[in-house]
């Protein structure tokens, strides 16, 4: 028996019925299967709801769109569990199974292997970020990420004062209205509208972007993963730290966000060539020349 943990988007009348679809199929097969109460109480499926530990689960299974992957990872907390994606969503670059292809996802996952080439599982790079607040060296927080850390102004009219160290080493103080820390995977969200890079998400790197920077150096850095980086609040603005989109905490002057890649990595089940490039090329309307 395979235990399989569903996570789906509250407000997608879709992601209901996939999610009664599919533990129709799981336990007719002799499955188990739940979702997060939450998710459960939201889409009227109570019977499904479970507190069970989704570290415990074989597979899971995400029905949204980019949003619900990003938070089917962050319920994972680092256990390596598969995830299999279907975009009932807007963007797509994570979910690669369409809703009319769910049950063929599920029975390939079920009947065929890895090494028979039925489908592989991509690792997906994630941030490991730590917080330290000044004075506090005994308390630290800490998160996983696999967009993006974002630092940005609190208050709307201001910009933030950042000092950045790339290796331990100085680099630069940023005058912005923020920075963000992105993976590969996060190139194309938040680092993307603040004119960062694209960069394949097979890659290993982290990506340094400033937010609408008020000085001459308005680049963003590809880094090495050996080259953490640290960001110390070095004004008396406040700042916000968000996870994948998600607000975390606010720093005050003194307190330092460092940020290098996480031991866990997040893993997506493919049963096809995922071919960045193709995507983004649908994404963005891209013609043929």
């Amino acid at each position: 028996m395979t235990s399989v943990f569903v996570v789906a988007h509250h407000q997608r009348d879709e992601a209901a019925g996939l999610a009664i679809v599919a533990a129709e199929w799981l336990r007719a097969r002799g499955h188990a299967v739940w979702m997060p109460p939450d998710d459960a109480n939201a889409l009227g499926l109570a019977g499904l709801g479970s507190d069970r530990e989704p570290s415990t689960a074989d597979l899971a299974l995400s029905l949204g769109g980019d949003g619900t992957m990003l938070r089917t990872v962050k319920l994972l907390d680092g256990a390596p569990v598969p995830i299999i994606g279907v975009n009932a969503g807007l963007l797509g670059y994570l979910a690669e199974v369409e809703p009319p292809g769910l049950l063929a996802a599920l029975e390939r996952w079920f009947t065929g292997s890895e090494a028979a080439g039925d489908f592989r599982i991509e690792q997906r790079m994630m941030l490991q970020v730590d917080v330290e607040r000044m004075g506090m060296t005994s308390k630290r927080e800490q998160w996983r990420a696999l967009n993006e850390v974002v630092l940005e102004k609190g208050e709307s009219g201001h910009t933030v004062r950042l000092d950045v160290t790339i290796d331990g080493t100085p680099f630069t103080s940023y005058a912005a209205d923020g920075l963000i820390v992105a993976t590969p995977t996060g190139s194309t969200a938040y680092s993307l509208s603040a004119r960062g890079p694209v960069v394949s998400p097979q890659h290993r790197a982290m990506l340094l972007t400033p937010v609408s920077p008020h000085m001459l150096f308005d680049r963003s850095l590809v880094l090495d993963p050996n080259e953490p980086v640290g960001i110390k609040v070095s004004g008396y603005r406040p700042v916000e730290v968000s996870i994948d989109g998600q607000r975390v905490a606010t720093l005050a002057e003194g307190d330092t966000v460092r940020c290098s890649p996480a031991a866990q990595t997040a893993r997506f089940v493919r049963f096809g060539p995922h071919r960045f490039h193709q995507i983004l090329k649908a994404k963005f309307g891209l013609s043929d020349r």
